[in-house]
């Protein structure tokens, strides 16, 4: 997984906070960079405080975007970005839904913050990635349950752009130590799973250059 030729770590953004917070940052990211998996770090709004090497290999090839780049909003690049599925296979029911669950969590903890209300905005603008967020979201958090909504643990298939990767199973980890924890930031490593195991099939997105990476299909009921 950890492809690393090139590979260049993106640099942490600003964070508002203690000067003893940045220090541990500036040594996280070290910790990071000494992971062979794609890892990173968010905040509540899933802006990508840190991230390693291996992350930046794995989503390296994505097109400029002015809102939606992996290494600066996650949530954002799963939504909006049209090379999303590239990487993030099945891409829909797989990563989609459950970052908006992440998202209406969020929301629901952190209403007033104004670029999670931007987000919901964007999402409002878009017919079919509203009946997602209304509809199909609701009905998905019923089937799976309030458990099957988090992401740690959870497996996911990414289409790694290394071709000995391929597609690859990973397991999302969720593991945030107290210094992190304190100022809301979440870090999350994606672990690949036994490449003898076969993945499940892929369904590539079929969309032009120039259409957005919105949601194409709200999932019916029973699935």
């Amino acid at each position: 997984m950890a492809h690393q030729a090139g590979g260049k770590r993106p640099a942490p953004r600003p964070v508002p906070e203690t000067s003893e917070t940045q220090t541990y940052l500036q040594d996280y990211g070290a910790l990071l960079d000494a992971v062979a998996f794609p890892s990173l770090v968010v905040d509540h709004r899933w802006d990508v405080v840190l991230a390693n090497a291996a992350f930046g290999v794995l989503f390296g090839g994505m097109r400029p975007h002015p809102t939606a780049m992996p290494e600066e909003n996650f949530l954002r690049f799963v939504l909006f970005h049209p090379d999303a599925g590239r990487v993030l296979g099945d891409h829909e029911a797989g990563w989609c839904l459950p970052m908006l669950a992440q998202l209406k969590g969020a929301m629901e903890a952190y209403g007033h913050d104004p670029e999670l209300q931007a987000v919901r905005r964007e999402i409002a603008q878009d017919p079919l990635m509203e009946a997602a967020y209304r509809q199909g979201l609701p009905h998905w958090i019923r089937v799976v349950g309030e458990r099957g909504t988090r992401l740690d643990g959870a497996v996911r298939l990414l289409l790694h752009p290394d071709p000995r990767r391929g597609a690859t199973e990973c397991r999302i980890v969720e593991e945030t130590p107290e210094t992190l924890r304190e100022p809301g930031f979440r870090r999350l490593t994606l672990v690949p799973r036994d490449s003898h195991r076969a993945p499940a099939p892929v369904r590539r997105p079929r969309r032009s250059r120039a259409t957005p990476a919105h949601l194409t299909v709200v999932p019916p009921p029973g699935t």
